[in-house]
C-alpha cells in the first residue's frame, strides 16, 4: 500500500492568491489562467487595474482555488479548450447561486418545503 502525503491548508474567504499559486494549486498553466480571466470565468480583485493580460499581476480570491480545480477536472475530462471551460465554469458558478438563492427563500418559508 502506498501513502501519499499531502499538504492541508485552510482557505480563508479573505486570502487573496495570485495567477502562480492558482496554477501550482490547479495544475493548470498561468497563460490558461488568463485566458479564462480574458473571457470573464475568472475575476480578479485588481482586474480594474489598466494593464497588459500578458504581465498583469492579478490576485483572486480564495473561492478561485476550488473555481480553477473545477476547471481542471473539467479540462482533465472532457479535454475542453478555454472558451468551452469559461461557459463552464459560469454556468456551473451561476447554477451555485440559483440553489443558493432558492435555499435561502425555502428558509424563510419553511412551510412550503418541497418532498422530494
Amino acid at each position: 500500500m502506498k501513502v501519499e502525503l499531502t499538504d492541508a491548508q485552510w482557505l480563508s474567504e479573505h486570502a487573496e492568491v495570485s495567477v502562480e499559486e492558482l496554477a501550482e494549486l490547479s495544475g493548470l498553466s498561468p497563460e490558461l489562467l488568463r485566458e479564462l480571466v480574458n473571457y470573464g470565468a475568472l475575476v480578479p480583485i485588481n482586474a480594474q487595474v489598466p494593464t497588459n493580460a500578458e504581465t498583469a499581476q492579478w490576485t483572486f480570491t480564495a473561492d478561485c482555488v476550488v473555481a480553477v480545480r473545477t476547471v481542471s477536472r473539467l479540462r482533465e475530462d472532457f479535454d475542453l479548450d478555454a472558451n468551452a471551460l469559461s461557459v463552464a465554469l459560469t454556468l456551473i458558478e451561476r447554477i451555485h447561486g440559483l440553489e443558493a438563492q432558492l435555499q435561502d427563500l425555502r428558509s424563510q418559508f419553511p412551510t412550503l418545503r418541497v418532498k422530494r
